[in-house]
């Protein structure tokens, strides 16, 4: 592959994962209830998925869910469900997450990463980006170096940027902001998954 090539597609993905969306709202709700940790390790989680999808890209099963669209719509309702199911748990969480915190019951590195994972893996978004804009790079890799690199460059620059974003919000002022507002936040997480899971149904 050559460095233009690779640069085209660190583009890609740098633009991918800036993309507001639910994946932003599982970190920042992570990271709020649970701090730096939490949050990094929803972000890597969830990178982690994104490579899955690079991976099966570049063995060419993206090629099969669009010849099989009974397969890739069971995958999409069973992401839009789960995105509802989330959505949901936000909407009614008594108190928010501030009330949680206060009652000694922080967010589980267990749930931070199972999150993070899901919501990439399960997330259609994801997968209609890889399977559109990600073929290109498969074709321009012929060697081990290159099909490496369509794996990795995915996966690293997310999992960065959304440790970054970690790192931004668990700052002690940001954090104490973020907490203050915690119900809210916990709310406005809710209607965006929600939001997501329907225009996901209703696109199936």
């Amino acid at each position: 592959m050559s460095l233009s090539m690779w640069l085209g597609l660190l583009a890609i993905c740098a633009l991918g994962a800036m993309s507001p969306g639910p994946s932003l709202a599982m970190v920042v709700r992570h990271t709020l209830g649970g701090g730096r940790s939490r949050g990094i390790m929803c972000a890597w989680a969830h990178s982690i998925g994104i490579g899955i999808y690079a991976l099966i890209t570049l063995l060419g099963l993206a090629a099969l869910l669009k010849h099989y669209p009974m397969l890739f719509n069971a995958i999409a309702l069973a992401g839009g469900l789960y995105l509802a199911w989330l959505g949901w748990k936000a909407l009614t969480a008594q108190g928010g997450m501030q009330q949680k915190l206060a009652g000694g019951a922080p967010v589980s590195a267990w749930a931070a990463a199972r999150d993070g994972f899901a919501i990439s893996l399960l997330n259609p978004k994801i997968m209609l980006f890889f399977m559109a804009l990600f073929s290109q790079f498969v074709l321009a890799a012929q060697h081990s170096g290159g099909k490496s690199l369509i794996v990795l460059t995915p996966v690293i620059v997310d999992g960065l940027w959304y440790t970054i974003i970690a790192f931004m919000l668990s700052q002690p002022k940001v954090l104490d902001k973020l907490r203050a507002k915690a119900q809210l936040i916990d709310r406005i997480t809710g209607v965006v998954l929600l939001l997501l899971a329907v225009r996901v149904v209703v696109s199936i």
